[in-house]
């Protein structure tokens, strides 16, 4: 599964554009003073303009061998969130991946991953370029089971890891929904943010074929718009 599209939204987005275009250097594809898109790898990320503070957690896949050259890239450029344990570097013996977080000018919380079982590793030294994409996105839920059955019904993906009671996954290594029931895990790990219902839209290739998710209020609906 790869997510091709994400659209979020922010009420803050003359700042996000800055963070995306000159702290973080990404190539932005398009731009009004209502939204812009910036080309991440395969996904196209747009923010949008709204009235009302959003708050998301998202994922960048990086290469499989630059995990230390992007987090010190990244260290020189944005502050590192720290966890409780204390630690800057996060590691995920069941993923068998390790990652990092921080935050964008809106105060969501992104990560960036590597996982190893891709063997995507790159020669050149790390850059934003290198970044392949953007590779999960949360997707709360009450009910985890329902969410991953829907899920795996109309866009044919499959449940990945985790459990149906408190935080559960839907896709695969390259592109994963994030199924957090926020009725028992509160908040995003590894910071105090609080998981919320936060509307977005996105464009998902699954097998060949594409669909456009719309997720609103803890319930999404999906469209097959390619075969």
């Amino acid at each position: 599964m790869k997510i091709r599209k994400l659209k979020l939204y922010t009420d803050k987005i003359e700042a996000e554009l800055k963070f995306y275009s000159q702290t973080l250097g990404f190539e932005i594809l398009n731009q009004s003073p209502i939204r812009f898109t910036a080309k991440v790898g395969w996904t196209e990320l747009t923010f949008e303009k709204s009235r009302e503070p959003h708050i998301y957690h998202y994922c960048f896949l990086i290469p499989s061998n630059q995990l230390h050259q992007a987090f010190t890239w990244m260290q020189q450029r944005t502050e590192i969130i720290i966890s409780k344990e204390g630690k800057s570097l996060q590691h995920y013996e069941d993923w068998n991946a390790d990652s990092f977080y921080f935050c964008d000018a809106s105060g969501n919380v992104a990560e960036c991953i590597v996982r190893y079982d891709l063997e995507n590793s790159k020669e050149e030294d790390f850059d934003i370029t290198k970044i392949l994409c953007v590779n999960e996105i949360g997707m709360p839920t009450n009910n985890i089971e329902e969410t991953n059955r829907q899920l795996e019904q109309e866009i044919q993906s499959t449940f990945w890891k985790g459990d149906l009671r408190r935080f559960g996954t839907n896709g695969s290594l390259e592109g994963i929904f994030l199924l957090p029931n926020y009725k028992v895990k509160e908040t995003w790990y590894p910071s105090s943010t609080k998981i919320k219902l936060q509307s977005y839209q996105a464009v998902i290739e699954n097998k060949l074929k594409l669909y456009s998710i719309i997720y609103n209020n803890g319930q999404f609906t999906s469209e097959q718009i390619r075969k």
